[in-house]
């Protein structure tokens, strides 16, 4: 897959609109560089790494599938909190692939290393480094069961360290975005600013995801960079305490990936004082910037949902609990008949009305009320009085849809975010491995 970068500048699809991407700046201590190894057999990027010269600080959150891809294996062996690269892969998922697929890493990751330490060594300002094989990390996705390609990407590597660009305009973010895509049509990219201790930070971020997304990590690959000097262990709760409402709040086929991967890399660029722990009031710029950030990205891949039309929120509100409201909330955006009824434009109420029931919780009847943007549709255990057929096919015209269950028992809410299910994931799914 090729994707001519002005081209999409200038003409990008309608629903890619959230991932505004033209404010990306460089982060100080990255490098970056995609290349092809030619797993496609079309000369498309599809490597691309990322290298900290002086290291990084970094937390990571990973599927809970219970097979998982041997880059995942690899990653949750290495016990320290400051890695020097991160190598992903597209076309092969490493998953199912036994020994051989962890011992492809185990080569690649030594050769790697001495092709970063060569690159090191040749500095002249005698700051240079030995890079170990344990300092760097792997992300894969594409298909699962296929023998890793091991040569190919080790003689790559060279073209890859020989290409890192210490200096990222939107066009290298757009080219590494790019490198990462599978069934993606379009690459996924976010920037952010905030303030600690009066110290500007950036936050840049690339994810990929279309296919086999749901909750409990969703589907994806997604990396946030930033330059900020936070330690290891508050970048962990930071980032799992922006996931809830994020990467957990989206689905587009309710199939969970064996590779799915979320992680954050901070260069200590920029000096921001001591930080005592993950509530200092120092962070809560940078965790409200993470917040919005991952936002971004996450209703990006629900947008570019595998043949998708719609971007649709569910909203469920005044239920007992969070946990009841997420619990309705999914059983609706997976419901397969409300997903096709959404691309049919069919203000099919009474698919939603089942998906409630079907959740498990205890809801009272005469109580739900049910709204289609601003149109409502269902109240006090019936239709609405309010109910106007031909202003609801008009709205269900609209590319993006929100969808508001009232259950009127509590405070609690929660807001998840899918798309339509169109003849168009089964041609891409039945296709896939072509």
């Amino acid at each position: 897959m090729t994707i001519n970068v002005k081209n999409f500048l200038k003409d990008k699809p309608k629903l890619s609109k959230m991932g505004d991407f033209q404010k990306l700046e460089e982060i100080d201590g990255l490098e970056v560089s995609a290349v092809s190894a030619d797993l496609y057999g079309t000369g498309r990027d599809d490597l691309c790494l990322f290298y900290f010269r002086d290291g990084a600080n970094y937390a990571a959150v990973y599927t809970n599938n219970t097979i998982c891809s041997e880059s995942i294996t690899w990653n949750r062996h290495i016990r320290k909190k400051f890695v020097k690269a991160l190598l992903v892969n597209t076309k092969n998922a490493n998953t199912f692939t036994g020994s051989q697929g962890s011992e492809a890493l185990d080569s690649i990751s030594k050769t790697l290393a001495k092709t970063l330490t060569l690159k090191e060594s040749q500095k002249k300002d005698g700051t240079s480094q030995v890079i170990k094989a344990n300092e760097i990390l792997f992300a894969s996705t594409g298909v699962i069961g296929e023998k890793f390609p091991t040569q190919q990407i080790k003689s790559s590597i060279p073209n890859l360290v020989d290409k890192l660009r210490e200096r990222q305009n939107k066009f290298v973010w757009f080219k590494a975005a790019t490198s990462i895509m599978t069934t993606d049509t379009r690459p996924k990219l976010a920037y952010e600013e905030c303030r600690i201790w009066n110290k500007d930070i950036r936050l840049s971020a690339i994810a990929k995801g279309s296919g086999m997304i749901s909750p409990n990590m969703a589907t994806m690959l997604a990396f946030v960079f930033t330059d900020a000097d936070i330690p290891s262990i508050f970048l962990k709760s930071l980032l799992k305490r922006a996931m809830t409402n994020t990467f957990n709040a989206i689905t587009v086929d309710s199939d969970t990936s064996t590779n799915d991967m979320v992680a954050i890399f901070s260069s200590n660029k920029v000096k921001t004082g001591k930080i005592y722990n993950v509530l200092d009031p120092k962070l809560k710029d940078f965790e409200m910037a993470l917040q919005r950030l991952l936002l971004n990205l996450a209703k990006q891949i629900v947008s570019d949902g595998e043949g998708a039309k719609k971007f649709i929120t569910v909203k469920v509100i005044n239920a007992r609990s969070q946990q009841m409201a997420k619990n309705i909330a999914f059983s609706i955006a997976n419901s397969p008949l409300f997903k096709t009824a959404m691309a049919g434009e069919d203000p099919n109420w009474g698919r939603i009305i089942m998906a409630i029931g079907k959740s498990g919780e205890k809801v009272s009847v005469d109580k739900i009320e049910i709204k289609f943007g601003e149109l409502k549709v269902a109240e006090k255990g019936k239709i609405s009085e309010e109910y106007d057929e031909e202003k609801l096919k008009e709205y269900m015209k609209w590319d993006a849809l929100v969808v508001q269950v009232n259950l009127k028992l509590g405070q609690g809410s929660f807001d998840c975010y899918t798309c339509d299910l169109t003849d168009d994931y089964i041609k891409i799914n039945a296709d896939y491995r072509n």
